[in-house]
């Protein structure tokens, strides 16, 4: 499932779970190709939560989790952060971070 959130949704999410958040850009190219990444990864893996979060619009989210960039994964599991890769990145790498929390 992927899902778009903003900080005080951030705030209610079940931190143990495993989760992929992405920061993104709606102006930025890198950004729109990883979404389609992200699609087709949510095909294969329907029950594993994304969420995004607009990088612009959540100012203080993106400095609490010393978010420079975009687009920027973060992949949580028990409350940490366990792995982040940064800038457009293909579908093996984002798997096997995934697979890596699972």
């Amino acid at each position: 499932m992927i899902t778009e959130i903003t900080e005080k949704e951030y705030g209610a999410l079940d931190h143990a779970a495993p989760k992929l958040i992405e920061f993104y850009s709606k102006t930025c190219g890198p950004c729109k190709m990883l979404s389609f990444v992200l699609k087709d990864i949510n095909k294969h893996k329907p029950d594993f939560p994304i969420y995004i979060i607009d990088f612009d619009e959540n100012r203080e989210l993106k400095e609490q989790l010393g978010v420079k960039g975009f687009p920027t994964m973060l992949f949580f599991k028990d409350g940490k952060e366990i792995s982040r890769l940064e800038g457009l990145k293909q579908k093996p790498a984002i798997i096997k971070a995934i697979d890596a929390l699972l």
